[in-house]
């Protein structure tokens, strides 16, 4: 057994003769205090570093979280289905898309269905939209289902017009008026009892219909037509809400009928239908245009024929040359400061058996070459199988300042929407509607 001693000099004297210089007591002693120091201080960074994460953790648990001013709470998206002259239809209904709830898109046909969608409860108020311009109101009267699917029944009505902006002068003359009229006026100020408001409360009780309820602060609140019905008029609601008291609501106008307000007009797929978007926004935002620019009307030329020539091969209507019956043709920029996103759809002529229908996503590329997105054909012999897919326009279904594409898919006896976000070169589907399974069995690019 080896044996070991401290020497006089402060050497550790080991039995086989080997000699391990020890460390002194007051050496030792300074040098465990500053590895104990330095290690409190990394601990204390360590913890420091873990609390600057946590609100970095909790704000990005998926994406970039925006602000509780931008992120809107209730969204809707739907068409609008019409006969006859824009802004006085002969017939029309619209069609629920989706729900944009807290950040996600949901089915606007099934979403709450208490018993009619949400997106389609009674004073609904839509915006309707042409290249993301406003182009009037649309109320909704009452529901109901067509062929197994919900559609809402109402009104078209003119966008308010603005109110003139006094001028200068006109201020100025209203400010001293009122100052001369508050000059000689006396003013009281009236006390306030309490025995007032036991009197209000009372009152209130008396009357349950004139109190209202006291406010949510967790249902979402979106802004409501400040119209009122006319004094001679009763109100009734055409489509009581017997809902949760905690379900969200979508922008609100003023019913003013009795019962069943609008009756069906619009029946299957009339061939003079016509369609636009509609949107309904708890909040008032600013609109965006969202045709395209071109800097050079040569390029968007170039652009249209080369989109015509890829169209033309798809169809096989090259050889020899034949006219694209139908053709629709548009230039988007979908977002501040972006290059042109073209659209293109067209078919065939004759029967219906025998056409065939395209579709086309495309944008110039660096060099001014055309760069297909989407290509899409489909022929009138199996338009269950393969819809006819035509472009509606572009609409903020997000709320981001960013245009997607809304497109129906129309089949012999079933139809969906089909929203597509552009980005990076690349075109997202986005979004499908319910109401048939096309996009939903990768029958689309």
């Amino acid at each position: 057994m080896n044996c070991a001693e401290l020497d006089s000099d402060g050497m550790l004297s080991v039995s086989n003769n080997f000699r391990v210089p020890s460390i002194p007591r007051s050496l030792r002693n300074g040098w465990e205090s500053r590895m104990l120091f330095s290690s409190r201080i990394n601990e204390i960074a360590f913890l420091a570093f873990l609390l600057a994460a946590l609100p970095i953790s909790a704000q990005y648990p998926r994406q970039v979280a925006k602000s509780s001013k931008e992120a809107p709470e209730l969204r809707s998206i739907a068409v609008l289905e019409w006969t006859g002259e824009a802004g006085n239809p002969k017939a029309s209904r619209l069609v629920p898309v989706a729900v944009l709830d807290q950040g996600q898109l949901q089915d606007g046909a099934i979403y709450l269905v208490r018993p009619q969608p949400l997106a389609l409860a009674g004073e609904v108020e839509y915006e309707l939209e042409q290249n993301g311009l406003a182009v009037g109101l649309f109320d909704i009267k009452n529901a109901g289902q067509e062929q197994g699917s919900w559609v809402g029944y109402g009104a078209w009505k003119p966008l308010a017009k603005p109110q003139p902006k006094p001028s200068a002068e006109e201020l100025a003359h209203i400010e001293i008026e009122d100052e001369d009229a508050e000059s000689d006026r006396p003013i009281l100020h009236r006390k306030h009892h309490a025995d007032e408001d036991a009197a209000g409360a009372n009152q209130e009780s008396e009357n349950p219909a004139s109190a209202s309820p006291s406010p949510d602060p967790d249902r979402p609140v979106l802004k409501k037509n400040s119209k009122k019905p006319a004094e001679d008029m009763g109100h009734v609601d055409s489509l009581p809400d017997g809902s949760a008291p905690d379900r969200p609501r979508p922008k609100r106008g003023r019913s003013t009928g009795n019962g069943l307000e609008v009756l069906p007009s619009l029946m299957g797929m009339p061939a003079d239908m016509r369609q636009t978007v509609a949107v309904s926004d708890a909040r008032t935002r600013s609109e965006h245009a969202w045709s395209y620019s071109w800097a050079n009307p040569e390029d968007e030329a170039a652009m249209k024929a080369s989109l015509e020539e890829t169209a033309r091969g798809l169809l096989g209507l090259n050889l020899p040359p034949a006219p694209l019956v139908d053709e629709n043709y548009r230039a988007f920029g979908l977002a501040y400061n972006s290059g042109a996103t073209l659209v293109l759809t067209a078919r065939t002529d004759g029967p219906l058996a025998e056409q065939k229908f395209v579709t086309l996503i495309a944008q110039p590329d660096l060099y001014g070459n055309l760069m297909v997105l989407l290509k899409y054909v489909a022929s009138g012999a199996h338009l269950d199988d393969t819809p006819r897919m035509r472009l509606v326009d572009a609409v903020d279904a997000l709320a981001d300042n960013r245009g997607e594409l809304l497109f129906e898919l129309r089949g012999a006896t079933q139809r969906q929407f089909v929203l597509y976000r552009i980005l990076r070169g690349q075109a997202e589907k986005l979004f499908v509607s319910a109401g048939a399974e096309f996009g939903n069995q990768n029958r689309l690019p």
